[in-house]
């Protein structure tokens, strides 16, 4: 009998160490039972993490930083943004900011270990490109300032910023006249190669005394919604080669899924939205594009209002007509105006004495 009851007890006494979340109760359950069980060397897994951690863990830099009208995410690696997100909205479009009055700079929230200089893009063969641009910020100096931040940069071909880039950009802008809420988030990419084996790599080129890492691909994500009371929302994902894009190229072509996008940068975006509720933004809307003509136009528009003298006014107009582009009304207007200002002008500093 008293066997069978030191049987039993040795049973009890295992269930509830293996069952017991720390050593300490496994003794404690044995004592129980007038057993005398000796102190246990403390086993590595009970190690407190306040000890683990006495000196910290490793810093990412990572962690989001915020700024008037974008959030980032920082590699400290690369020197480059990981990505930037950005509110859109018609009247956040509006306003008198003006980008003359910005300066590329270091972010003065990022260490000097781990920031991009403007040295290292100087002569480098590659443009400062914006990932939030600075033209979706006209309400506000402070915001568009914090665009030229370089944590907000990434190395970018110069006709792929200028032209295809700069035209996505323009419908992002444009759709805040459809859609009451535009949401985008960009980002650099590094995409893999496969070579002549059939075996994958990846590979890209760092500028600078800093090593910049330069992008073999850009990609932008748009979220719309109409408005609250219509609350449906429409996603579009597209990942751009970083490098020149003809008019040829619509940007359908470049339009990939959400799922396949997160997979290429492991990250998740808009976690909070129901995948199953969201619609295809280029079916929805055109995903179109302004054409040579168009984007033409806009950008002789943009020289014509930062013309600082009559010769510089009559070359943007004598280009356009160049290239076989007949001026529309409004930047005919446009260039009425500016002439009469720079006239005024002119002649008032040949009257000084």
């Amino acid at each position: 009998m008293r066997a069978r009851r030191f049987g039993a007890l040795r049973f009890f006494g295992g269930f509830v160490c293996g069952a017991a979340a720390a050593t300490a109760s496994c003794v404690a359950s044995m004592r129980v039972f007038g057993r005398h069980v000796p102190d246990p060397e403390p086993h590595p897994d009970d190690v407190p993490q306040k000890d683990m951690g006495r000196y910290g863990f490793p810093v990412t830099g990572a962690e989001m930083r915020s700024y008037a009208n974008h959030v980032l995410s920082y590699d400290q690696v690369k020197k480059t943004p990981r990505w930037v997100a950005e509110h859109l909205s018609n009247a956040k479009l509006q306003g008198s900011a003006e980008r003359k009055h910005c300066k590329f700079r270091p972010d003065p929230g990022v260490t000097e270990l781990f920031t991009a200089h403007n040295e290292d893009y100087l002569g480098s063969g590659w443009s400062r490109g914006h990932m939030a641009p600075a033209g979706d910020n006209k309400f506000s100096e402070q915001a568009m300032a914090e665009t030229f931040y370089l944590s907000n940069i990434v190395p970018q071909n110069y006709g792929n910023n200028a032209g295809f880039w700069n035209r996505l950009e323009m419908y992002c802008r444009n759709l805040t006249e459809k859609f009451e809420d535009v949401w985008v988030i960009s980002g650099p990419l590094m995409m893999p190669e496969v070579g002549a084996d059939g075996k994958k790599t990846i590979s890209y080129k760092l500028i600078g005394k800093h090593d910049v890492a330069v992008p073999t691909h850009l990609y932008k994500i748009v979220l719309a919604q109409r408005s609250l009371s219509a609350p449906t929302l429409a996603l579009g994902a597209f990942v751009v080669p970083n490098q020149p894009i003809g008019y040829d190229h619509p940007l359908t072509e470049f339009q990939v899924s959400l799922v396949d996008l997160e997979k290429l940068t492991g990250l998740r975006f808009f976690p909070k939205v129901d995948p199953a509720g969201l619609q295809n933004l280029c079916e929805l809307d055109t995903c179109k594009l302004l054409d040579f003509k168009e984007f033409t136009l806009y950008i002789t528009g943009r020289k014509v209002k930062g013309a600082n003298t009559t010769a510089k006014l009559e070359k943007s107009m004598s280009d356009i007509k160049n290239l076989g582009i007949t001026p529309d009304d409004y930047l005919l207007k446009l260039y009425q105006q500016k002439r009469e200002e720079l006239q005024a002008k002119e002649a008032a500093q040949g009257r000084k004495p």
